[in-house]
This record gives structure tokens, C-alpha cells and sequence, in this order.
């Protein structure tokens, strides 16, 4: 202090290496944001795993089979008997087949936008695009409405933000989802912001802690105000993470049991679900990952071979283990994409983008288990019965979660806006 080093200058020397600029920026904007009743209640999803596969997955050659239809339509792939009589899924889908009772498959999801920006803006946002307006993702919103848990970020991108759609939109930037900067496939896999720098021991950090502390004091006092303390108040919830022994180790891969993580796969696919998993179970509110490229225009055969059996793998084990671990009935697990595929395989083997029917999978969280709502037509063309609009699944998301989807939020210029505009929640398919 005699030196008269800049209070934020002395932040940046102690905490560049530890703290870093991601999760810090995150608590000092939500320290700024405005204070706000949360009005929604938890329901009966307490958290969510939000899958997304991007490119558009072809619902033909995964959770739409069409056996009977001409070769054409049929596609070079076929289907298996799931563990639900009479539903079938495409043959690559061996594992996630046997956990059919487990999950609620939507069949005639539907939207207009065939271009892959605007669908996935759909799906992420439960809004069509608009050029006046960039809207928020349900993760947002879901961070916006209930804030942290258990020292925890409320919304997780694994491993980083996917597009700029799983953004805030009109929000404060505070609500973004907490990007791991790695991905937990990766050897030596470390979470940024959470680790102490090299050569900083714990009671080094708690030395640094004492010395913010006193510069605090210091500047409060030089300052006389008592904003400083409403305003800094993102250190102490950063420290929070930092120095929860809890919150670290839900970040930590080498906690998980070996026979665990061989159980989920030692891959992409398999890491990211166990780490969703791990990251709920402590109390992250809603996690966000993607896997995989399906934009197969080109031989989708040999496509969805390479794509499909690591993530049959990883997406079966972790219903299976929410499931035995009680989690289940609490956790929404969501697999989407922004659209399906074309009717007919094209002349380069492969199927184009098509938006006018495709499947999402929903399970836990309130969802019913073995159910298949709503059909395609025999081409998987159209829909056929109880088709789903985006309006409409995510408006459901958002019941399960405890938020009405109703609700309106204040955007720029004091506008308000609906959180969905005009859904209604599919009863049907809730438990």
C-alpha cells in the first residue's frame, strides 16, 4: 500500500495464475448485476444435462427407424428391438436400446429453419431467430432465475461455450455458462481458474486472502463507501470455489472410480457424460455439452458408424448410473439437434438438411420413462401425430425445471419478453 499499487493492479499480480479471468469476470459481473427475487421454484428437475449434436443428426439412422419404408427412404442402416415392445431404434443404438424404458423418445419435433445458425438458435433458445433481438439460452435463463448452488457456477459448458446461441442474449453477460477451457478427454485434464498457480500452496493462498483483505480495508476506508463491499462481493463467492473442496473435486476426473470411467468410455463421448454427471451430482444446475459433427450430406453410413457406438456407450451408462444413484428422477437429461435429415438418401450416399420432422430425447427430471410420443409418417417426412413444436418442448423443459416459461424478463430499453412465447406444456409426456 505504500507503494500505492492500484487495488485492481494488486488483484491481477495475486491472481492472474490461480483465479483467472473467466471465473473471476463471472462473479464480479453477477456482483454488479441488479438484485432480483428469484421467483421460480425448483420442480421436479433439479438439474439438467443439455446433449447437443450438432449438424443435425438423421432421425432415420437413430431414433426413427423406418423398416418397412423402400430402400431409399430406408437408408443402408437397420434397427433392433429396444427393451420397450414394439419400439424399435436404428441398429447402431445397441446400449441405449436397452435402457428404452428409461426414456421418453419425441418423434415429430418440428421447426422451419433449415439452416444449421437458425435451427440450432431454436433449440438452444426455444425462440426463432429475430434480427432486433438475441435471446437468451434456457441455460441462462436457468442460471438467471436460481443462481449458484453449493459454491457452484449454476450453468456449465463442457468444454467451452458450443455456439454463441448457449449465450445470454439480452441478459447480463453475469448468467453465462462456465467454459472448462479443456476438454476432460484430454490427458492431464485441468479445469482454468480452478487451480493454484505453480508454486502456491494452500497456505500461500490463505496468506493472499489476508492481504486482499487488508487492501480491501484499505481502500474502503480511503474511499468511503460502502458500495465496495456490494461490489467486490465476486471475490468472496470466487474464493468460495476456489477454497470448496467440494466444488474442486467435482471438477476432478481422478476422483471417478476406473471401472466407472471404463463403464462410460475413455473417450470424448464418455468423459463429457461422466463429467455432466459428476458436475450435477454436486449441484450444478445445468450442464451443457456437445459431441460429434452429423452434418452427413456424404456417406452416412460410415458416418454414424464412426459417430454413433462411443456415444450409444456414454449415453446409456449415464442413465443407467443417474438411475442407480437416485439421480434420475432429479436430473433432465436431453439429447437434440438442430434438425433431422432428408426424406431420401442423396446421390452422394448421404441425407440433407430437414427441419419438418426429426426426434429429441428427453429422460428424468419428471419426463416419462418408455414412452414414445408422437410419430412420423411412413417416409419419416412430416409429421404424423402430436407433433412438437419448439415453443411447446420448451415450455416443458422450463415446467420441469420450475420455471414458467411465461414469465417476462426485461430486455433492452425495459422491453419485456417471454421467457417461450406462447407454448404450452405437454402433459402427456410428463410423469
Amino acid at each position: 500500500m505504500n507503494h500505492l499499487l492500484a487495488r485492481r493492479d494488486f488483484l491481477y499480480v495475486g491472481f492472474v495464475g490461480g483465479l483467472g479471468l473467466t471465473l473471476s469476470d463471472l462473479f464480479r459481473q453477477q456482483a454488479r448485476a441488479d438484485q432480483k427475487f428469484y421467483e421460480s421454484k425448483e420442480g421436479t428437475a433439479k438439474s439438467v444435462v443439455f446433449i447437443f449434436l450438432p449438424g443435425g443428426m438423421a432421425h432415420q439412422e437413430s431414433f426413427d427407424p423406418k423398416p418397412f419404408a423402400p430402400v431409399e427412404y430406408r437408408g443402408p442402416l437397420g434397427s433392433i428391438e429396444s427393451n420397450v415392445p414394439g419400439v424399435r431404434l436404428g441398429e447402431l443404438w445397441k446400449q441405449t436400446a436397452q435402457v428404452a424404458d428409461k426414456i421418453t423418445i419425441c418423434r415429430a419435433m418440428t421447426h422451419g429453419e433449415a439452416a444449421h445458425e437458425r435451427g440450432t438458435h431454436n433449440m438452444f433458445t426455444g425462440y426463432r431467430p429475430s434480427p432486433a433481438l438475441q435471446y437468451p439460452s434456457i441455460g441462462a435463463v436457468v442460471s438467471h432465475e436460481f443462481g449458484p448452488r453449493n459454491n457452484l457456477p449454476p450453468y456449465v459448458c463442457i468444454p467451452s461455450q458450443p455456439n454463441v446461441y448457449a449465450g445470454t442474449g439480452y441478459l447480463s453477460s453475469s448468467y453465462a455458462g462456465f467454459s472448462l477451457g479443456a476438454d476432460p478427454a484430454n490427458k492431464n485434464f485441468r479445469v482454468r481458474d480452478l487451480n493454484l498457480p505453480q508454486g502456491v500452496d494452500d497456505q500461500r493462498f490463505a496468506t493472499r486472502r489476508r492481504m486482499l483483505d487488508a487492501v480491501n480495508a484499505h481502500f474502503r476506508e480511503k474511499e468511503k463507501s460502502d458500495a465496495m463491499q456490494a461490489v467486490d462481493t465476486f471475490y468472496e463467492r470466487a474464493y468460495a470455489v476456489i477454497s470448496s473442496e467440494k466444488a474442486r473435486e467435482a471438477f476432478d476426473m481422478e476422483k471417478e472410480d476406473p471401472k466407472v470411467r471404463d463403464e462410460y468410455g475413455r473417450n470424448e463421448a464418455g468423459a463429457r457424460l461422466l463429467l455432466a454427471r459428476r458436475l450435477v451430482e454436486a449441484g450444478v444446475r445445468f450442464v451443457t455439452t456437445t459431441y460429434g459433427g452429423w452434418d452427413m450430406h456424404n456417406a452416412i453410413e460410415p458416418g454414424m458408424r464412426s459417430q454413433v457406438p462411443p456415444f450409444d456407450q456414454a449415453y446409456a451408462t449415464l442413465i443407467r448410473d443417474l438411475d442407480r444413484r437416485g439421480l434420475l428422477d432429479s436430473t433432465l437429461v436431453v439429447i437434440a439437434s438442430e434438425f433431422g435429415r432428408t426424406p431420401k438418401i442423396n446421390s452422394n450416399a448421404g441425407r440433407d438438411h430437414w427441419p419438418k420432422v426429426f426426434s429429441v430425447v428427453m429422460a428424468g427430471g419428471g419426463i416419462k420413462r418408455g414412452l414414445v410420443y408422437g410419430s412420423s409418417n411412413a417416409t419419416a417426412s412430416e409429421p404424423e401425430e402430436k407433433e412438437l413444436t419448439v415453443p411447446d418442448w420448451a415450455t416443458t423443459l422450463y415446467h420441469c425445471m420450475g420455471i414458467v416459461a411465461d414469465k417476462e424478463l426485461m430486455a433492452p430499453g425495459d422491453r419485456p419478453i417471454e421467457i417461450v412465447d406462447g407454448g404450452k406444456v405437454r402433459k402427456e409426456i410428463l410423469a
